[in-house]
Protein backbone atom coordinates (compact mmCIF):
# COMPACT_ATOMS: atom_id res chain seq x y z
CA UNK A 1 0.00 0.00 0.00
CA UNK A 2 1.37 3.38 -0.97
CA UNK A 3 1.69 6.10 1.59
CA UNK A 4 1.70 9.65 -0.08
CA UNK A 5 3.22 12.35 1.80
CA UNK A 6 -0.18 14.87 0.60
CA UNK A 7 -2.56 14.85 -1.93
CA UNK A 8 0.48 17.73 -3.55
CA UNK A 9 2.93 14.50 -3.98
CA UNK A 10 0.56 11.87 -5.34
CA UNK A 11 -0.63 13.98 -7.66
CA UNK A 12 2.98 14.76 -8.84
CA UNK A 13 3.64 11.26 -8.73
CA UNK A 14 1.00 10.16 -10.77
CA UNK A 15 1.98 12.60 -13.21
CA UNK A 16 5.53 10.76 -13.29
CA UNK A 17 3.75 7.58 -13.67
CA UNK A 18 2.49 8.49 -17.02
CA UNK A 19 5.51 9.44 -18.98
CA UNK A 20 7.54 7.76 -21.20
CA UNK A 21 10.09 6.46 -18.96
CA UNK A 22 8.07 5.41 -16.38
CA UNK A 23 5.13 3.58 -18.66
CA UNK A 24 8.06 1.75 -20.90
CA UNK A 25 10.04 1.20 -17.84
CA UNK A 26 13.14 1.34 -20.27
CA UNK A 27 15.90 2.26 -17.81
CA UNK A 28 15.36 -1.23 -15.78
CA UNK A 29 15.16 -3.46 -19.27
CA UNK A 30 18.74 -1.25 -20.11
CA UNK A 31 19.70 -2.19 -16.32
CA UNK A 32 18.72 -6.14 -17.09
CA UNK A 33 20.31 -6.37 -20.25
CA UNK A 34 23.53 -4.59 -18.99
CA UNK A 35 23.57 -6.94 -15.59
CA UNK A 36 23.00 -10.05 -17.90
CA UNK A 37 25.72 -9.21 -20.22
CA UNK A 38 28.61 -8.16 -17.80
CA UNK A 39 27.99 -11.53 -16.12
CA UNK A 40 28.45 -13.60 -18.99
CA UNK A 41 30.71 -11.44 -20.03
CA UNK A 42 33.25 -12.10 -17.09
CA UNK A 43 31.83 -15.80 -17.26
CA UNK A 44 33.52 -16.24 -20.32
CA UNK A 45 36.35 -14.50 -20.35
CA UNK A 46 37.41 -15.62 -16.72
CA UNK A 47 40.62 -17.53 -18.18
CA UNK A 48 41.97 -14.40 -19.13
CA UNK A 49 40.59 -12.41 -16.56
CA UNK A 50 42.35 -14.64 -14.01
CA UNK A 51 39.93 -16.60 -10.94
CA UNK A 52 40.86 -14.14 -8.07
CA UNK A 53 39.50 -10.81 -10.58
CA UNK A 54 36.85 -12.63 -11.94
CA UNK A 55 35.68 -14.02 -8.50
CA UNK A 56 35.80 -10.34 -7.24
CA UNK A 57 33.57 -8.59 -10.80
CA UNK A 58 31.02 -11.78 -9.80
CA UNK A 59 30.45 -10.78 -6.91
CA UNK A 60 29.90 -7.34 -7.55
CA UNK A 61 27.51 -8.23 -10.75
CA UNK A 62 26.13 -10.57 -8.47
CA UNK A 63 25.15 -8.39 -5.62
CA UNK A 64 23.80 -5.98 -8.53
CA UNK A 65 21.54 -8.85 -9.73
CA UNK A 66 20.33 -8.97 -6.12
CA UNK A 67 19.34 -5.48 -6.38
CA UNK A 68 17.23 -6.20 -9.69
CA UNK A 69 15.58 -9.05 -8.20
CA UNK A 70 14.55 -6.60 -5.44
CA UNK A 71 13.07 -4.40 -8.07
CA UNK A 72 11.62 -7.16 -9.88
CA UNK A 73 9.49 -8.64 -7.09
CA UNK A 74 8.07 -5.07 -6.68
CA UNK A 75 6.39 -5.58 -9.63
CA UNK A 76 9.24 -3.84 -12.51
CA UNK A 77 9.56 -3.79 -15.08
CA UNK A 78 5.98 -5.31 -15.97
CA UNK A 79 3.22 -5.99 -14.51
CA UNK A 80 3.41 -9.72 -14.31
CA UNK A 81 4.64 -11.75 -11.56
CA UNK A 82 5.34 -14.37 -13.76
CA UNK A 83 7.14 -12.91 -16.26
CA UNK A 84 9.52 -10.43 -13.35
CA UNK A 85 9.85 -14.21 -11.74
CA UNK A 86 11.54 -15.18 -15.10
CA UNK A 87 13.37 -12.40 -15.81
CA UNK A 88 15.08 -13.14 -12.12
CA UNK A 89 15.16 -17.02 -11.85
CA UNK A 90 18.86 -17.52 -13.19
CA UNK A 91 20.48 -18.26 -9.64
CA UNK A 92 23.26 -15.76 -10.58
CA UNK A 93 23.73 -14.77 -6.31
CA UNK A 94 24.10 -18.41 -5.90
CA UNK A 95 22.26 -18.47 -2.28
CA UNK A 96 18.25 -17.98 -2.81
CA UNK A 97 15.80 -18.71 -4.96
CA UNK A 98 13.78 -15.55 -6.34
CA UNK A 99 10.40 -16.67 -5.17
CA UNK A 100 11.62 -17.37 -1.73
CA UNK A 101 13.23 -14.26 -1.80
CA UNK A 102 9.91 -12.53 -3.15
CA UNK A 103 7.64 -13.93 -0.78
CA UNK A 104 10.12 -13.14 2.36
CA UNK A 105 10.88 -9.53 1.12
CA UNK A 106 7.33 -9.16 0.81
CA UNK A 107 6.34 -9.64 4.39
CA UNK A 108 9.32 -7.58 5.46
CA UNK A 109 7.06 -4.66 4.17
CA UNK A 110 4.67 -5.22 6.95
CA UNK A 111 5.67 -1.78 8.46
CA UNK A 112 4.31 -2.35 11.86
CA UNK A 113 6.06 -5.25 12.25
CA UNK A 114 9.45 -3.90 11.37
CA UNK A 115 12.24 -4.95 13.40
CA UNK A 116 10.38 -7.40 15.37
CA UNK A 117 12.09 -11.26 15.83
CA UNK A 118 9.47 -13.41 14.61
CA UNK A 119 7.59 -11.21 12.35
CA UNK A 120 10.04 -9.43 10.16
CA UNK A 121 11.94 -12.13 8.14
CA UNK A 122 14.93 -9.48 7.50
CA UNK A 123 15.38 -8.10 11.46
CA UNK A 124 18.84 -8.48 12.96
CA UNK A 125 17.56 -8.55 16.51
CA UNK A 126 16.75 -11.59 18.69
CA UNK A 127 14.02 -11.86 20.93
CA UNK A 128 14.98 -11.92 25.13
CA UNK A 129 13.68 -15.56 25.37
CA UNK A 130 15.76 -16.39 22.42
CA UNK A 131 19.30 -14.11 23.84
CA UNK A 132 18.85 -15.93 27.24
CA UNK A 133 19.01 -19.70 25.70
CA UNK A 134 22.16 -19.34 23.52
CA UNK A 135 25.41 -20.07 24.68
CA UNK A 136 28.54 -17.75 24.79
CA UNK A 137 29.97 -18.23 21.69
CA UNK A 138 26.61 -17.57 19.87
CA UNK A 139 25.86 -14.58 21.28
CA UNK A 140 29.68 -13.20 20.34
CA UNK A 141 28.96 -13.88 16.76
CA UNK A 142 25.11 -12.28 17.37
CA UNK A 143 26.92 -9.23 18.93
CA UNK A 144 29.76 -9.50 15.80
CA UNK A 145 27.11 -9.19 13.08
CA UNK A 146 25.73 -6.17 14.31
CA UNK A 147 29.40 -4.62 13.55
CA UNK A 148 30.36 -3.95 9.93
CA UNK A 149 32.87 -6.05 9.31
CA UNK A 150 30.52 -9.48 11.60
CA UNK A 151 27.65 -8.41 8.88
CA UNK A 152 29.94 -8.58 5.83
CA UNK A 153 32.11 -11.78 7.37
CA UNK A 154 29.18 -13.77 9.46
CA UNK A 155 25.79 -11.96 8.29
CA UNK A 156 25.48 -14.22 5.24
CA UNK A 157 26.37 -17.24 6.77
CA UNK A 158 23.35 -16.37 9.31
CA UNK A 159 21.05 -15.96 6.63
CA UNK A 160 21.87 -18.86 4.75
CA UNK A 161 21.42 -21.01 8.11
CA UNK A 162 18.24 -19.31 8.64
CA UNK A 163 16.84 -19.42 5.17
CA UNK A 164 17.89 -23.42 5.28
CA UNK A 165 16.22 -23.82 8.96
CA UNK A 166 12.91 -22.15 7.84
CA UNK A 167 12.58 -24.29 4.69
CA UNK A 168 13.52 -27.45 6.33
CA UNK A 169 10.97 -26.68 9.33
CA UNK A 170 8.55 -26.51 6.76
CA UNK A 171 9.04 -29.88 5.35
CA UNK A 172 8.90 -31.09 8.93
CA UNK A 173 5.51 -29.69 9.39
CA UNK A 174 3.99 -31.27 5.90
CA UNK A 175 4.57 -27.97 4.57
CA UNK A 176 5.40 -28.60 0.53
CA UNK A 177 4.75 -25.81 -1.17
CA UNK A 178 8.12 -24.13 -1.80
CA UNK A 179 10.07 -27.52 -2.05
CA UNK A 180 9.42 -27.24 -6.24
CA UNK A 181 10.81 -23.83 -6.22
CA UNK A 182 13.81 -24.97 -4.14
CA UNK A 183 14.08 -28.47 -6.91
CA UNK A 184 13.71 -25.74 -9.84
CA UNK A 185 16.48 -23.46 -8.17
CA UNK A 186 19.37 -26.62 -7.12
CA UNK A 187 18.35 -27.65 -10.63
CA UNK A 188 19.46 -24.27 -12.32
CA UNK A 189 22.37 -23.95 -9.82
CA UNK A 190 23.80 -27.55 -10.91
CA UNK A 191 23.47 -26.31 -14.57
CA UNK A 192 25.29 -23.19 -14.22
CA UNK A 193 27.89 -24.16 -11.92
CA UNK A 194 28.65 -27.18 -14.21
CA UNK A 195 28.65 -24.59 -17.55
CA UNK A 196 31.24 -22.69 -15.10
CA UNK A 197 33.61 -25.37 -14.42
CA UNK A 198 33.24 -27.04 -17.91
CA UNK A 199 33.51 -24.01 -20.24
CA UNK A 200 34.73 -21.51 -18.11
CA UNK A 201 36.85 -23.42 -16.10
CA UNK A 202 36.28 -21.35 -12.98
CA UNK A 203 35.52 -24.14 -9.80
CA UNK A 204 32.51 -24.56 -8.32
CA UNK A 205 33.91 -23.40 -4.89
CA UNK A 206 35.09 -20.48 -6.39
CA UNK A 207 31.40 -19.30 -7.47
CA UNK A 208 29.80 -20.46 -4.98
CA UNK A 209 31.86 -19.11 -1.84
CA UNK A 210 33.90 -16.41 -4.06
CA UNK A 211 30.78 -15.15 -6.25
CA UNK A 212 28.01 -15.91 -4.17
CA UNK A 213 28.79 -15.26 -0.70
CA UNK A 214 30.96 -12.30 -1.79
CA UNK A 215 28.02 -10.85 -3.73
CA UNK A 216 25.45 -11.44 -0.12
CA UNK A 217 28.41 -9.75 1.93
CA UNK A 218 28.58 -6.75 -0.91
CA UNK A 219 24.63 -6.34 -0.03
CA UNK A 220 25.09 -6.37 3.62
CA UNK A 221 26.55 -3.17 3.55
CA UNK A 222 23.16 -1.49 2.37
CA UNK A 223 21.17 -3.17 5.00
CA UNK A 224 23.54 -2.97 7.56
CA UNK A 225 21.53 -0.02 9.51
CA UNK A 226 18.21 0.06 7.11
CA UNK A 227 15.72 -0.17 9.95
CA UNK A 228 16.28 0.81 13.69
CA UNK A 229 13.79 -0.27 16.96
CA UNK A 230 11.91 2.74 17.49
CA UNK A 231 8.31 3.09 18.81
CA UNK A 232 6.33 4.80 15.37
CA UNK A 233 7.38 2.30 12.84
CA UNK A 234 7.86 5.40 10.01
CA UNK A 235 11.02 5.92 12.58
CA UNK A 236 12.86 2.61 12.13
CA UNK A 237 13.76 2.81 8.02
CA UNK A 238 16.19 4.71 7.12
CA UNK A 239 17.36 7.35 4.28
CA UNK A 240 21.07 6.56 3.34
CA UNK A 241 22.23 9.71 1.01
CA UNK A 242 24.44 7.59 -0.50
CA UNK A 243 27.04 8.52 -3.28
CA UNK A 244 26.58 7.24 -7.05
CA UNK A 245 28.65 4.01 -7.40
CA UNK A 246 26.01 2.84 -3.85
CA UNK A 247 23.33 4.42 -5.37
CA UNK A 248 23.77 2.37 -8.51
CA UNK A 249 24.44 -0.42 -7.10
CA UNK A 250 21.32 -0.65 -4.70
CA UNK A 251 19.57 1.10 -7.61
CA UNK A 252 18.70 3.61 -5.20
CA UNK A 253 17.41 1.46 -1.95
CA UNK A 254 19.44 3.91 0.08
CA UNK A 255 16.42 5.99 0.06
CA UNK A 256 14.91 2.99 1.81
CA UNK A 257 12.36 5.13 4.17
CA UNK A 258 10.85 6.51 0.59
CA UNK A 259 10.93 2.87 -1.08
CA UNK A 260 9.38 1.40 1.96
CA UNK A 261 5.62 4.01 1.87
CA UNK A 262 5.91 3.98 -2.06
CA UNK A 263 7.03 0.76 -3.19
CA UNK A 264 5.52 0.63 -6.65
CA UNK A 265 8.09 4.02 -7.27
CA UNK A 266 10.37 2.48 -9.57
CA UNK A 267 13.93 2.64 -8.55
CA UNK A 268 14.77 5.31 -11.18
CA UNK A 269 12.38 7.64 -10.12
CA UNK A 270 12.80 7.15 -6.39
CA UNK A 271 15.40 9.95 -6.10
CA UNK A 272 13.85 12.45 -7.68
CA UNK A 273 10.85 11.86 -5.64
CA UNK A 274 12.68 12.29 -2.10
CA UNK A 275 14.52 15.44 -3.54
CA UNK A 276 11.20 16.92 -4.49
CA UNK A 277 10.01 16.69 -0.21
CA UNK A 278 13.51 16.34 1.29
CA UNK A 279 13.04 17.98 4.75
CA UNK A 280 9.58 16.26 5.05
CA UNK A 281 10.72 12.68 4.63
CA UNK A 282 13.65 13.69 7.27
CA UNK A 283 11.03 14.77 9.27
CA UNK A 284 8.74 11.11 8.37
CA UNK A 285 11.75 9.19 9.37
CA UNK A 286 12.53 10.81 12.98
CA UNK A 287 15.88 12.05 11.84
CA UNK A 288 17.11 8.76 10.95
CA UNK A 289 19.16 10.41 8.29
CA UNK A 290 22.94 9.01 7.27
CA UNK A 291 25.24 10.75 5.29
CA UNK A 292 25.91 8.02 3.09
CA UNK A 293 27.63 4.40 3.54
CA UNK A 294 31.47 5.70 4.82
CA UNK A 295 29.37 7.55 7.74
CA UNK A 296 28.67 3.31 9.13
CA UNK A 297 32.35 2.59 7.79
CA UNK A 298 33.84 5.29 10.10
CA UNK A 299 31.57 4.64 13.23
CA UNK A 300 30.78 1.01 13.26
CA UNK A 301 33.37 -1.28 11.86
CA UNK A 302 34.30 -2.60 14.62
CA UNK A 303 31.47 -1.38 17.28
CA UNK A 304 28.26 -3.05 17.37
CA UNK A 305 25.06 -0.39 16.27
CA UNK A 306 22.87 -2.13 18.46
CA UNK A 307 22.45 -4.52 20.68
CA UNK A 308 21.16 -7.88 19.79
CA UNK A 309 18.14 -7.99 21.86
CA UNK A 310 14.79 -6.55 20.19
CA UNK A 311 13.76 -3.69 22.31
CA UNK A 312 14.82 -0.74 25.18
CA UNK A 313 15.08 -3.21 27.65
CA UNK A 314 18.08 -4.66 27.27
CA UNK A 315 19.28 -7.34 29.07
CA UNK A 316 23.19 -8.17 28.91
CA UNK A 317 25.53 -6.18 28.36
CA UNK A 318 24.37 -2.74 28.54
CA UNK A 319 27.59 -0.89 27.26
CA UNK A 320 26.53 -1.53 23.84
CA UNK A 321 24.83 1.25 22.09
CA UNK A 322 21.30 1.56 20.66
CA UNK A 323 21.40 2.41 16.94
CA UNK A 324 18.38 4.65 17.92
CA UNK A 325 20.46 6.55 20.32
CA UNK A 326 23.40 6.96 18.16
CA UNK A 327 21.35 8.52 15.52
CA UNK A 328 19.21 10.63 17.86
CA UNK A 329 21.82 12.35 19.45
CA UNK A 330 23.25 13.38 15.71
CA UNK A 331 20.47 14.73 14.39
CA UNK A 332 19.76 16.57 18.07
Amino acid sequence: MAIYLDDTQRNSISRLASSWTWRTQWPTWALIVTIYGAWFGVATHARDLGLPLSALLLAVLGAWYMSLQHELLHGHPTRSPVVNALLGFAPLAVWFPYGIYRDSHLRHHDDPHLTHPGRDPESYFVSAPVWQRTGAPVRALLVLRNTLIGRLLVGPAFAIAGTAMDALGKIRRGEWREVPVWLAHFVALAALTTWLQRVCGMPAWVFVIGAGYGALSLGSIRSFQEHRVAHAHEHRTVINEAGWFWRLLFLNNNYHAIHHDLPHVPWFALRRVYEASREQYIARSGGFLVQGYGEWIKNFVFTAVAHPIHGDAIAGDQSIPQASHYLDQKSA
